[in-house]
């Protein structure tokens, strides 16, 4: 029995739907407050919470694995990063203290941080987290190795796919005709699509060789933003207008998403720590570990990921071209 926090969210929803398709026994973490979209078949819904720990014990009966998606992505304090993703991830662990339960801890490529030279830096690096969300993750990686030596920890890189709405957004401008860059040149990143993460999390829930490891899962081609949106364009037959904001204007930019945010009370994705993060040259890694230990590689090209990922944003209305 797979226990998935987080499986109402992006990544989330498309392990659920993997586990359901392949008839694994698996469960879904919700909160009685919130009434998430309909569970695919055979996932059972357990009502629990991350704050106060009400109803993990119940959720992990009978669990095998503990697949730790949940988290928090945008907040719009510091201190709310802290408290989605270390304490809550702190509460989940003092849950599992003296069992036996095999633990995914998905984390994030930020909790490392950008690789200081264009070289992809591997799981050995000493990270350097730029942001509140890269320290906050950091800091519950820690957490993981201190009170569960023996969990699995993934740091995926950008995640895109259907039903993600954060690359989306820059979709969403290249279909309007529109690609807005910070100037400065290129800048690199690691990606990779959702289903091959979702291989990588089951690879890293089954091997034995995972126990107590750390892995970057990504495509091992590295991108320019450059790239995507070309193919992008492509696959949707634009011939966008390209923008390049100068830095001290995107700084600006940041600080009034961030305002505005505050006042609709609705964290967005542009803030000043996405922006201290975009300006970096290089947010690549090497996943040449994941490969040799758990033989996991991500197969989908860009061009073939994004294809899937724009049909099905054009069937569901998201997007028009």
């Amino acid at each position: 029995m797979i226990l998935v926090t987080g499986g109402t969210g992006f990544i989330g929803s498309h392990l659920l739907d993997r586990l359901s398709a392949s008839h694994i026994p698996a469960r879904s973490l919700l909160r009685r407050k919130k009434t998430p979209r309909s569970l695919p078949l055979g996932i059972e819904p357990v009502f629990g919470d991350l704050v106060s720990g009400e109803g993990l014990e119940e959720a992990l009966r009978g669990a095998t694995t503990v697949i730790h998606l949940a988290g928090v992505t945008k907040a719009l304090r510091p201190a709310e990063y802290y408290a989605g993703n270390v304490q809550g991830t702190g509460v989940l662990l003092r849950a599992l203290a003296g069992s036996s339960v095999r633990l995914v801890h998905v984390s994030s490529l930020a909790a490392a941080g950008p690789s200081p030279d264009g070289t992809p830096i591997d799981e050995d690096v000493p990270p350097h987290p730029l942001t509140h969300y890269g320290k906050s993750k950091l800091e519950a990686e820690r957490l993981v190795r201190e009170l569960c030596p023996q969990a699995v920890v993934v740091r995926p890189p950008v995640v895109y796919g259907p039903r993600d709405t954060d690359v989306f957004a820059l979709l969403k401008s290249i279909s309007q005709g529109v690609v807005i860059e910070i100037a400065g040149g290129d800048r690199w990143f690691s990606a990779i699509y959702v289903d091959d993460l979702v291989d990588g999390l089951l690879a890293a829930a089954e091997s034995p060789k995972a126990a107590g490891r750390t892995y970057f899962l990504a495509h091992p081609k590295p991108l320019t933003w450059a790239d995507l949106s070309l193919v992008a364009a492509r696959i949707m037959s634009r011939r966008p207008r390209v923008v390049r904001v100068p830095m001290p204007v995107a700084h600006c930019t940041g600080f009034m998403a961030e305002m505005w945010s505050r006042l609709t009370r609705k964290p967005g994705i542009v803030s000043r720590d996405k922006i201290l993060e975009a300006q970096c040259r290089w947010w690549t890694c090497d996943s040449r570990r994941a490969a040799a230990e758990i033989g996991f590689q991500a197969k989908t090209p860009l061009d073939a990921g994004l294809e899937v990922t724009l049909a099905w944003y054009k069937q569901a209305g998201w997007l028009k071209w």
